[in-house]
């Protein structure tokens, strides 16, 4: 089986931040008990308030896919329309 990398960073707009960053609490909740979530982190760039990296792993493309079509109809989905994704998936063997 292959698991499925996606690394980057996400940049949001300050009018949005407050918003987003209380939606991440629950976003990140949810994902890590995902079945099939390996890691997921997401972490606020020191040196600018506006970005966050994120890193996460999942043990399977079905894994991933699931992630993808949850987050789609989550309060995170709807909050970060705006925000501009700059991602990077790889497949990877286990």
């Amino acid at each position: 089986m292959k698991k499925v990398v996606l690394s980057g960073y996400i940049l949001i707009l300050e009018a949005e931040l407050y918003e987003i960053e209380e939606a991440l609490i629950e976003h990140v909740t949810l994902t890590k008990a995902e079945e099939g979530c390996l890691v997921f982190n997401v972490t606020k760039d020191p040196s600018n308030p506006l970005r966050y990296d994120v890193y996460e792993e999942f043990a399977s493309q079905e894994a991933f896919d699931f992630h993808q079509t949850r987050v789609k109809s989550s309060t995170w989905g709807q909050v970060t329309t705006n925000v501009e994704r700059h991602y990077s998936i790889q497949t990877l063997s286990n």
